[in-house]
Parts: structure tokens; C-alpha cells; sequence
């Protein structure tokens, strides 16, 4: 498939990225490309920037979770020859796992997918020491994919004198520069980056900041640097050949807590639950009283409940629901923010104590300092979503840690091959602060509708 793609890169993180790639998006959109985003990495807020600007779900990708065959058909999935795909990069080019490796790295999926790559070097302070700069990323490129770079937080009068000597000496694309556009501020927090919804008329500032963007970077040259990406195939299916066939009618629904407070799922996640059979229904537990109609599962995943631990406590009749739930046997699986709302208690960066679910007889807590972070392996001790010595794939990155983090699963460290005993798993449920990608074994997600549809029909008995 001949898909015209870009992906934006940097040498290092803080570079800007994110802001050239919102810029970048809705260019191409107000244009009137068909246009598609990827985020690179296990990034849960980058991508729903992407959304905002093109409207549709932006999708993860990443070497470490998927091999290449593999990443190549997540890539390729549901997408025509009328798209057009910007990927956005993580960290540095280069920077893999542990920093050292190329598996997950930006670079490796761009050679994956045989994307072009355009970098994004923060020049603030530099003239004509960034080509030197690039002249080194440019070197340590293998397979020739850098083809471009913008050199954001440069004036446009120091660009013009820089930009020949960028083409005459390097060879590239000198596609522009973008100056330190302050009104376009993404803060961030712990946790990360606010996530748009928290920020005032995103929508509007991103429409600006591409206005501002296309005076000073030729958005021409980035298409056509995108065009020249060489056809992609796979002929890898990553659904396992005994996927589950559902009626519609017989389709069991999960629920997916989704609102201010839980808002971090990979699409590819959500669709493969889908492509097994399920229904999805979106429920907030800060707004709703009740969950969906016929519901047979449950996913709650991660987000920012300390930042509404008030109304979450105050919401008493999800509470109840939930802990109801839960008892009855429904299959719940809850990442992170989502395992802290099952709690009994929860007390946030203030001190301040609230009641959660009570479906965890324990209580979690604000350290004050980041608790867990990177890509792990997961391996359950006893079978259950899972074959036996079978792992599943995933992240974790959080400051709160629990008075019970659970010892049903091996969690391996791909680098250092440290192990260590986390999350609470039983037949119907699998509670924890890993992250989980589902792509990286498929059968997590295949079990999860199974015992969701198992329940359903346990429903239909009862009646």
C-alpha cells in the first residue's frame, strides 16, 4: 500500500515536537488531506491532541510492544492510499528502551515502516551550530530516512542565513522554522501534559498556531517529502485465528469508564475488544449514577482520579454500582487510575482522604515521587486472561502506589531483567497499575470478551 506518511522527530525531548505535529495536522486538514496521526511510544495525552485537531482517534505505535511485522499491519489496518500519515516521534530519535536500545525507538519504527523523517531541532541560542548537529544525526542514520528539519525557536531572519548552508552542506530538506510561538502553551504536570480538554479553546489556539506555522515552514515540502515514502505491505493478522464470533445481538457489552478522571486507552486496545465480539459503552464515574444497560464487563483505565477524588467520592451511587459489580462476579479490568478508584480510600497530593469503591479493601496514596516508570513484561503466576507462560506487554508511570499492589503476576524488566510481584488477578478480574497493550498478545483481550460473554449468558440463566 503506497500511504503518503512523515514522521516528525527530534534530537531530544522538549524539542517541540507536539506543537509542530498540531500545527502540521491542521494543515494538512485545512488543505483537505484525508489525514491520520500516530503517536510512537506508550503516550496516552499526545494523541488526544492529535484528536482534537483531526477529529479522529489517533492511534499508538511502538517496536517494544509489537514486533515489525506486527507494527506494520497496526499501521496499515483500516487506512487507504487516500490518507495521508504523520507520525510523531518519542524522546530523542534514537532513544530505545533503557535510552540504549533501538527497539522502541522512534527511529526503529520509522525504519519499520519505512518512514521518512523530518527533524525538529530546537535551535534557541544557535545559528550555525546546528549544522554540526544535524550533521550527526544525519551520519548515525543508516537507512537515509532523515530527509528534512525545522528549526523551531529561530527567527526567521537568522533562518534565512542558516538555511543555505543546512542545503549546500547537508544535502536535506531545510523545511523551516517556526519561532517560540509562547501563545501555544501545553502545561504539564507530574503525570505529564494537561490533556486538551483541560486547556481554554484549544481548538481555536491550534487553528493559530497553524496559521502562524505556514507563514514560516512550507508545508509543501513536508508532502512532498511524504510522497516519496516507498510502498508498505504486511501480511501479518495479528487476531488469533479463533476469534470470537459474536451475533449482534449476542455481542456482550463492556463498559469503559471514560471522562475527566479516566481518559487513557490505546485505540488499538479498544478495537481489539471490539473485534472480538464486544460492545463498547462509555460510562463516566463522575457524572453517571448508573452503568450501562446489560453490561457484562468492565475496563476502567487510567486518567487523573486525584484530581477528582471530591466528586468521584461524592458520586455514591457509581460507587455502589461498581462495588456491586465487582462482587457479582463481572470481569473487571482496572489499570492504574482505574485500580486506585477501586480502592477503599484514596489520598491525593493535598492529604486530602476520600472514599473510593471499596472493591480493594486497601488504600493507595500520593508519594511524592515517581514510583514505577518504563516498559515491563507481565506473566500471570496462575492462568487466567492469559495462557499459561504466556506475557502481555505494558508500562508503567505513576506516583501513587497502594498498601495492596497485589502478587498474582511477574513483572520483568526488558533491559535489566529485574522482576518484581504486582497486580491483583483472579478468574474475572486483573487489577493493577501496569498499563497494558492487548496487540502485544492478543489472547488478554480474546479472554476478557470471553468471560464477558461467559457472564451474559450466566445473566440469561438467571432470568
Amino acid at each position: 500500500m503506497k500511504i503518503n506518511r512523515v514522521m516528525i522527530a527530534a534530537p531530544k525531548s522538549g524539542s517541540g515536537k507536539t506543537t509542530i505535529v498540531c500545527a502540521l495536522l491542521q494543515s494538512l486538514k485545512n488543505a483537505g488531506l484525508q489525514t491520520v496521526s500516530y503517536k510512537c511510544g506508550p503516550d496516552y495525552i499526545d494523541p488526544m491532541f492529535h484528536q482534537k485537531v483531526i477529529n479522529i482517534p489517533s492511534k499508538n505505535l511502538d517496536t517494544f510492544f509489537t514486533d515489525g511485522e506486527k507494527t506494520k499491519e497496526l499501521f496499515l489496518r483500516n487506512r487507504t492510499e487516500k490518507d495521508f500519515a504523520v507520525l510523531e516521534g518519542v524522546m530523542g530519535l534514537f532513544d530505545g528502551l533503557g535510552g540504549i536500545r533501538e527497539e522502541g525507538s522512534s527511529y526503529h519504527l520509522a525504519k519499520v515502516t519505512k518512514t521518512p523523517i523530518i527533524l525538529v531541532v530546537d535551535a534557541k541560542g544557535m545559528g550555525r551550530s546546528v549544522i554540526p548537529l544535524i550533521a550527526g544525526f544525519i551520519k548515525y542514520d543508516q537507512e537515509r530516512l532523515i530527509k528534512g528539519v525545522i528549526l523551531n525557536k529561530m527567527s526567521k531572519g537568522c533562518y534565512q542565513m542558516v538555511k543555505p548552508l543546512i542545503e549546500e552542506e547537508l544535502h536535506i530538506c531545510a523545511a523551516g522554522c517556526f519561532p517560540d510561538y509562547k501563545q501555544f502553551h501545553i502545561e504539564s504536570r507530574h503525570l505529564g501534559l494537561m490533556i486538551p480538554d483541560e486547556l481554554a479553546s484549544v481548538k481555536e489556539q491550534i487553528q493559530s498556531l497553524s496559521i502562524e506555522f505556514q507563514k514560516t515552514v512550507s508545508v509543501e515540502k513536508i508532502v512532498r517529502i511524504a510522497k516519496e515514502a516507498d510502498e508498505l505491505t504486511s501480511d501479518h493478522q495479528y487476531l488469533r485465528k479463533e476469534k470470537v464470533l459474536c451475533n449482534e445481538g449476542e455481542r456482550p457489552v463492556i463498559a469503559v469508564a471514560r471522562d475527566e478522571a479516566f481518559c487513557f486507552y490505546y485505540e488499538d486496545n479498544l478495537s481489539m475488544l471490539r473485534e472480538y465480539g464486544a460492545q463498547i459503552e462509555f460510562f463516566s464515574p463522575i457524572h453517571d449514577t448508573k452503568l450501562p444497560d446489560e453490561c457484562c464487563g468492565l475496563l476502567i483505565g487510567g486518567g487523573y482520579p486525584e484530581l477528582y477524588g471530591d466528586a468521584l467520592s461524592k458520586n455514591t451511587d457509581m460507587l455502589a454500582e461498581i462495588k456491586k459489580a465487582v462482587a457479582s462476579g463481572m470481569p473487571v479490568v482496572a489499570e492504574c487510575g482505574g485500580f486506585m478508584y477501586l480502592h477503599s480510600f484514596m489520598t491525593d497530593q493535598d492529604g486530602n482522604r476520600y472514599k473510593m469503591v471499596d472493591a480493594i479493601p486497601s488504600a493507595c496514596h500520593y508519594t511524592g515521587k515517581l514510583v514505577r516508570f518504563g516498559y515491563i513484561e507481565l506473566e500471570e503466576k496462575k492462568s487466567s486472561f492469559l495462557p499459561e507462560g504466556e506475557r502481555v506487554k505494558g508500562h508503567e508511570f505513576h506516583y501513587f502506589d497502594s498498601e495492596t499492589n497485589g502478587n498474582d503476576c511477574r513483572a520483568i524488566k526488558p533491559v535489566t531483567g529485574k522482576e518484581y510481584s504486582c497486580v491483583i488477578a483472579g478468574d474475572n478480574y486483573w487489577l493493577g497499575f501496569p498499563h497494558l497493550y492487548y496487540p502485544s498478545n492478543p489472547a488478554f483481550a480474546e479472554r476478557f470478551v470471553e468471560k464477558s460473554g461467559k457472564y451474559k449468558r450466566k445473566l440469561i440463566d438467571q432470568t
